[in-house]
């Protein structure tokens, strides 16, 4: 209860004013009619909270693709968030308060967030825009979470969206008969296309914020990475933006076929008391939550049947993954000498030995570090891979990253660098989150929003007073490290690579 309380007292700081009172800010006219937002907590930017960019999924619309927001007379109010996406609220160290979502949840939830500076660096009249995509497992999550506040970004130059997007069934359920009702005969990804709606909304209406169209900067984290990299190579989504930021996600190719998930759905409808298209879509919302995971399909229309992360693309990416990721596993940096050992012998085989030269193991203390050290590099390499298949059929450039500055925490230091910890660095939200942060660590966001804010500008993360970021070149495939020390450095020693690359080739035989 203290938490959920907590996260409302964090969600209202995006719509009061220094004083604590609303203070009331200009009104725009959108397509749909005139709303008006509030002061945000920050000097000087105004947030427009809660704007329809889509119309409520309900009743026959539940698993349809988004339709166009209805028309409003009068000014609407824009001065609180929406609910969030129809999910089961749950908070967990390492994800506090800060990171999670506790508001009401309906299955209205097609919202999202708009902040913009009354003031600042504009060119040609025009601000980037950066549209953020939250993460949580295709389950939870929304764009009012604390640590994506966006007031600080827009006061640095950039005008921030936020969304909502439909999340575990009722975001992603493929169905045979739902299939037979579309017109593109296909089902599933409705909550990528509800991604692809809020830009067409950006697309179409962001020019009246200052914001530029012609530079669309689409990022997320986590799930939200993934459907970021998804949105890459989807043919709808063509256009409506211009460099992506993956942020722990994205990067793993391929997704299930239609005929996979159709049956999948067809199982998972089958064990509800009816399973018919209208009893599933008189369900009550909650009723959608459990007995399954869903997510984006290769459904040949809005991701392609074959390589839905193929070649095609000029996009400029920034992408990366903080050096804790899995530090919310219990076992994480807890393993034996023992324990290591066996574990690498049973899972390696005839590489085990080669595994214990370059992870040795004297005694229990190694083995922890060994064991965050091996997760580590097997991130590392999966990045490596991808960006390297990515840079030999496309063009445009990509910068690589690892964040590995482990949050100032006294009372949990096994998190590390955690995952999400990079978020409110890069969001410059560091008073957002209770924790006794150093000058490093505001001099490491300062940096990292300053790269945002770059590479949302030009697709270029380098600008003045920035430490150097080197684009990915397959060959020397070096990555910018943001930590207690900001700089470029290899992503992984040539000995460590072909250790990994003969893993993979163990694996597939």
């Amino acid at each position: 209860m203290r938490a959920r309380v907590a996260v409302r007292l964090l969600v209202s700081i995006l719509l009061t004013s220094a004083s604590g009172s609303i203070a009331r800010a200009e009104a725009v006219r959108i397509e749909s009619g005139w709303i008006e937002g509030v002061a945000s907590g920050v000097s000087g930017v105004q947030v427009f909270a809660g704007v329809p960019y889509a119309r409520p999924p309900l009743g026959a619309l539940r698993w349809c693709p988004p339709q166009p927001p209805a028309a409003w007379s009068g000014v609407r109010s824009a001065d609180r968030v929406g609910p969030c996406c129809q999910q089961v609220h749950w908070s967990a160290p390492p994800w506090t308060a800060e990171f999670v979502t506790q508001e009401p949840t309906s299955e209205d939830c097609l919202t999202l967030n708009l902040w913009m500076a009354d003031r600042g660096p504009r060119e040609g009249g025009k601000r980037p825009v950066l549209v953020w995509l939250h993460g949580g497992a295709l389950t939870g999550g929304s764009g009012a979470v604390a640590v994506y506040d966006g007031a600080e970004l827009a006061r640095r130059g950039l005008v921030v969206v936020t969304i909502n997007y439909r999340l575990s069934a009722l975001g992603f359920l493929a169905h045979p008969g739902l299939s037979a009702e579309s017109r593109a005969r296909v089902s599933g990804n409705y909550g990528l296309l509800d991604c692809i709606a809020a830009l067409r909304w950006v697309r179409r209406n962001v020019a009246a914020f200052g914001g530029d169209p012609d530079r669309v900067t689409l990022a997320g984290q986590s799930s939200g990475a993934m459907l970021a990299g998804a949105l890459l190579h989807s043919p709808p989504a063509r256009g409506l933006f211009h460099r992506v930021i993956l942020m722990s996600g994205g990067t793993v190719d391929g997704f299930q076929p239609l005929a996979a998930a159709e049956a999948a759905g067809a199982a998972w409808a089958r064990s509800q008391r009816d399973s018919s298209l209208a009893a599933l879509r008189a369900l009550p919302a909650s009723a959608t939550l459990p007995g399954g995971r869903f997510g984006p399909v290769a459904d040949g229309w809005c991701l392609p049947a074959e390589r839905p992360l193929g070649p095609g693309s000029d996009v400029p990416i920034l992408f990366g993954m903080t050096s804790d990721e899995d530090s919310s596993e219990p076992g994480y940096g807890k393993a034996t000498a023992a324990e290591f050992v066996a574990f690498v012998r049973s899972s390696l085989d005839t590489l085990a030995d080669e595994a214990l030269r370059l992870y040795p193991v004297a005694d229990d203390r190694e083995a922890a570090l060994a064991q965050k050290r091996s997760m580590r590099d097997r991130g590392l390499f999966g990045l490596l891979v991808w960006a390297r298949a990515r840079a030999a059929s496309c063009h445009g450039p990509m910068f690589a990253y690892c964040f590995t500055r482990a949050t100032p925490w006294p009372e949990h230091p096994e998190f590390g660098a955690f995952h999400t910890s990079d978020a409110p660095y890069a969001f410059a939200n560091l008073r957002k989150l209770p924790r006794p942060w150093e000058d490093s660590d505001r001099r490491l966001s300062e940096t990292l929003a300053a790269y945002w804010v770059q590479f949302a500008r030009t697709g270029d993360p380098n600008g003045p007073g920035l430490p150097p970021w080197p684009a990915f070149d397959a060959q020397q495939a070096r990555m910018m490290e943001l930590g207690s020390t900001v700089g470029s450095r290899a992503m992984l020693e040539p000995r460590y690579v072909e250790f990994f690359e003969r893993c993979m080739a163990a694996a597939a035989r």
